[in-house]
């Protein structure tokens, strides 16, 4: 067994669920308040040490702020240009009171605090300010979850180094709470049919505008789930469903290949067993999509 930390619905899903939920307002700050950028890029937020922070938004006075996921602090922190630093406890009881305190913090520094009040991709979402259900916040699930992405996050980094092409940051997606990285073919892709729950048409036809390999980690968060591996190409070439991936499975509902995170973590090498899932999964789908591999592939070493 290696030393990867064991994940559960049962004692974890509480914890990913307010997680889950602030990372989207945390995200949804960054659409209201910060120019577009391709397949936006802009509203994901990047993975460091202690969790996970947007990008610098401009508050609109000379001044930028960054708000952090600090599963360490157990908070939302709070940092300004001008030196100003505060947080907000996410044990806070519900999520309507940390989205009411959330607000209250940025007000208070006057800096934005102005984003879409309803969750995205949650089914039966309810508005961050009416959902006053208790929520309990465990420090020692939290830290769990740090554990698992710190030992995840650095696989994905290689996978993505192993790429001269175009290809996205490693971030996590919060509409879905999943950490992706995507490789691009530099083709452009035919219009995404739409029709994906809680994503505007528009948003999910710009992010798949051109021909994409995905490799990803669904930490669950608001779903009841266990957490698993995922790849896939978009547009998915003829007989890919088929094609064989070293540890993944298809699966049908998702429209992807498979790893739970359970047997990685059961395995005797977790990050081997992940990055030969990856680069499997990958192979199988430029090779059938007949991307130009020699192009677009490289050691993942210093020049």
């Amino acid at each position: 067994m290696s030393d990867w930390p064991e994940l559960s619905v049962e004692h974890d899903h509480e914890t990913l669920a307010i997680l889950h939920l602030a990372s989207q307002m945390l995200g949804k700050l960054r659409v209201a308040h910060a120019p577009w950028m391709n397949h936006g890029w802009h509203v994901a937020l990047q993975p460091n040490a202690r969790g996970f922070s947007t990008l610098p938004t401009d508050a609109g006075d000379s001044r930028t702020f960054t708000l952090t996921l600090d599963l360490c602090r157990h908070a939302i922190v709070l940092w300004a240009s001008d030196g100003a630093r505060e947080e907000v406890p996410l044990n806070a009881g519900s999520i309507a009171a940390l989205h009411r305190r959330l607000i209250a913090m940025l007000d208070d520094h006057g800096l934005p605090s102005s984003f879409n009040g309803t969750p995205n991709e949650i089914q039966g979402a309810i508005p961050f300010a009416e959902d006053n259900a208790p929520r309990d916040y465990s420090r020692e699930s939290a830290a769990r979850i740090r554990e698992a992405f710190g030992a995840i996050v650095p696989i994905f980094g290689r996978f993505r180094a192993g790429f001269s092409g175009k290809a996205s940051p490693v971030q996590l997606w919060w509409g879905s709470f999943d950490l992706a990285v995507n490789r691009f073919s530099g083709r452009e892709a035919p219009p995404h049919p739409g029709g994906m729950a809680g994503l505007p048409d528009r948003v999910a036809r710009e992010a798949y505008s051109h021909e994409v390999a995905s490799a990803g980690f669904w930490a669950a968060g608001a779903a009841e789930a266990e957490p698993f591996f995922y790849s896939y190409v978009y547009p998915e070439p003829d007989g890919y469903r088929k094609a064989s991936v070293r540890h993944g499975r298809f699966d049908e509902n998702y429209g992807e290949f498979v790893l739970p995170y359970a047997e990685v973590r059961a395995s005797d090498d977790p990050a081997r067993m992940l990055g030969e899932f990856f680069d499997s999964a990958y192979e199988a789908g430029a090779d059938l999509a007949r991307w130009n591999r020699a192009a677009l592939e490289r050691e993942p070493v210093a020049p």
